[in-house]
């Protein structure tokens, strides 16, 4: 029995072997002529297209540049990564940018000082141009505002501090000292009596000499006319107005 059995094997696979291939065949020369006859060719003619002018123009914005550009440094960022340079010379810094944040605030620091400075020079000039301690613009304003001098005027040696304003070439406020000195040579001779509060209205319905009273017209004139004038006081009348002054400051 297992003779028989090992005899259909054998035979089973001699027959396997040995037998045609019908799966994997290769095709016969009519199969595939037949198969060509059945493909449809597409001989439609094939319609070109055409931009219209301008296309390319259309797309040389900055908005289609799509490369990558290096950053250019300007004049500000030069300057600025000289100066961190300069400062990694005398101070060690963790990183480069440790040492330019130095240097930015190290310059905001000196551009604040530049500001603060340049508003001090405008504001002394200012004062320098109005006085120190100034009469109203309009003469019928306060003649005297509280500063240490008028509020003192009895104690002020005003010919020394005219002596010592000469020198300094400051004619206007030497003019203004003068006015001063004609104040307080009248209160003391009680022609009128002084108060800060008073106007040169006030002073002149006070005096009763009628001299006394056109000089004092006068000198209050020449005073308002180079003290607010916005001009250059010449010598000649500089020493005009000397003249007039010391002459009825001497008088009294």
């Amino acid at each position: 029995m297992k003779k028989i059995f090992l005899y259909l094997v054998l035979v089973f696979c001699f027959s396997t072997v040995f037998a045609k291939p019908t799966l994997f065949s290769i095709p016969s020369k009519s199969s595939v002529f037949s198969i060509q006859k059945k493909l449809i060719i597409d001989q439609d003619s094939i319609e070109n297209l055409y931009f219209e002018n301008g296309f390319k123009e259309k797309y040389k914005s900055s908005a289609f540049n799509y490369e990558t550009k290096k950053h250019q440094t300007n004049a500000w960022e030069r300057f600025l990564e000289w100066f961190s340079a300069l400062l990694s010379r005398f101070v060690s810094f963790n990183d480069k940018q440790a040492s330019v944040n130095v240097a930015v605030t190290i310059l905001k620091s000196l551009a604040m000082l530049i500001i603060l400075f340049v508003i001090y020079l405008i504001v002394k000039s200012t004062m320098n141009k109005e006085g120190k301690w100034i009469f109203g613009k309009n003469s019928d304003k306060k003649i005297i505002n509280y500063t240490e001098i008028e509020k003192n005027l009895q104690l002020v040696d005003f010919e020394k501090l005219i002596k010592n304003t000469l020198k300094t070439k400051e004619n206007r406020l030497v003019i203004r000292y003068y006015y001063l000195w004609l104040l307080k040579k009248m209160s003391e001779k009680e022609i009128f009596e002084w108060d800060t509060e008073k106007t040169n209205s006030d002073y002149l319905n006070e005096i009763k000499n009628p001299s006394q009273k056109e000089d004092f017209a006068y000198l209050s004139y020449l005073y308002n006319y180079i003290w607010y004038g916005e001009f250059e006081l010449d010598e000649v009348t500089f020493d005009k107005a000397i003249v007039a002054f010391r002459k009825t400051i001497q008088s009294i």
